[in-house]
């Protein structure tokens, strides 16, 4: 093997290991807890279902521990067997090798390499989440689904490689500050385009009825300083009995989406309390940050795939050969498939800081409201209706969690903390 297959082998079985070894504490953390309801649950919680949230958490983390080994497996056999280069080579052969013909090969190569995950995707939604009572979704609108987010991401992806393959024939040595640019813009478009176009394609998105409520929601948008156009109810029971609300879009088209299944949960004060929340991350600037973060990461990883764009044996180490082949495309396929491998270890500090907003938001819903009592039970009444592990190891949080626990989010609002 080459050293940079060695290095692949290394970094592929530290970050396996990591992965497991956190799924085991969590799930060890569950089962050890199981028969002991920790103190703060028992005022909002019964305990059956706190028993069927530590099963629901049980089952997911086992599934995630299969779902994780055969992933890596797959990523193994594809990449140290040599089929990479070999079904890239196969569909430049049927695509050409300009750049519309590296784009398309590019998305066939990321298809056929999805195609081992829809059986646990499968599972997941019908026998997991059925099982606990959460799926909505048939077969039928799974596939479509399926079908519909496979054409989107032709429709949107195929120019966009396009482009950026084309940019490295028109400026060689500054076509990586070209991409970072195309791709931070079209990571704006569709801040704007997404919620407005693509979301309608998959769930209906409706004003909010007039009513008492609906008065009370902007009755408090006005007096937060938030001037909102409309508020959408979004049908997420369609597919799954879990709720949500989130803030999309920025300036004048930014809209806060709620779900259905988030409308039959919640009493009215607390839903006011949950608006205050997301308009808290409005009015506290959360949303530029979070994009000039993205904008210096973006910034760093075309850096990067600008250095090893101008080095023939990197794609040559995994056995592209360079002479047949184009470059680029090589490149940003391993790229790709291969950061979550160093992207894995920097999470931490990116959902720190996504926790920290969190917190702030809080506050701000808090101070909303005169009183942390309607956030507090919106957020007792959320972790039981969505089943959420109550118990989740600190060290699993800290990898995978971009939200604090509900108790550590409660006794903050509540200044026990």
């Amino acid at each position: 093997m080459t050293p940079l297959l060695w290095i692949f082998v290394v970094l592929l079985l530290l970050k396996t290991l990591a992965d497991s070894w956190l799924d085991v504490l969590n799930l060890r953390t569950a089962q050890r807890s199981r028969d002991a309801m920790p103190e703060g649950f028992s005022g909002f919680m019964d305990t059956d279902t706190y028993h069927k949230s530590i099963d629901y958490s049980v089952a997911k983390i086992r599934f995630g521990l299969v779902e994780n080994g055969f992933s890596t497996v797959i990523l193994a056999l594809v990449v140290l067997s040599g089929f990479l280069p070999w079904i890239f080579e196969l569909f430049s052969a049927w695509f050409g090798t300009g750049s519309w013909g590296q784009g398309l090969t590019l998305i066939a190569v990321f298809t056929v390499l999805s195609l081992p995950s829809l059986p646990f995707d499968a599972w997941s939604t019908f026998k997991i989440e059925s099982e606990f009572g959460f799926n909505r979704s048939s077969v039928g609108l799974w596939i479509n689904d399926k079908i519909k987010g496979f054409l989107i991401s032709i429709a949107l992806g195929l120019p966009l490689l396009a482009l950026l393959i084309a940019f490295v024939g028109w400026f060689p040595m500054t076509w990586w500050l070209w991409g970072f640019l195309l791709f931070f813009g079209f990571q704006l478009l569709m801040a704007v385009v997404y919620p407005m176009w693509i979301m309608p394609l998959f769930n209906k998105l409706e004003p909010l009825p007039e009513g008492s409520l609906k008065d009370a929601l902007f009755n408090l948008a006005e007096r937060t300083g938030f001037k909102a156009k409309t508020i959408l109810v979004m049908d997420g029971s369609r597919r799954s009995g879990h709720s949500n609300a989130f803030f999309a879009g920025f300036g004048r088209f930014r809209r806060i989406v709620l779900f259905d299944t988030l409308m039959k949960q919640l009493q009215p004060q607390q839903l006011e309390a949950v608006l205050a929340h997301e308009i808290g991350h409005y009015k506290l600037g959360h949303i530029p940050k979070m994009l000039l973060l993205a904008a210096v990461i973006s910034f760093a990883v075309f850096a990067l795939l600008g250095l090893l764009s101008h080095w023939s044996g990197f794609v040559e180490g995994f056995g592209f050969d360079v002479e047949t082949l184009p470059s680029t495309g090589p490149t940003l396929l391993l790229f790709m498939l291969l950061a979550g491998l160093v992207g894995f270890w920097l999470s931490p500090l990116t959902h720190r800081r996504s926790r920290k907003h969190e917190y702030e938001a809080d506050a701000f819903a808090r101070d909303a409201m005169q009183s942390p009592q309607p956030l507090v039970e919106a957020l007792q009444c959320l972790h039981k209706e969505n089943l959420s592990n109550p118990v989740p190891h600190p060290l699993y949080s800290a990898f995978h969690y971009s939200h604090p626990v509900v108790l550590e989010r409660i006794r903050t609002l509540q200044g026990e903390t």
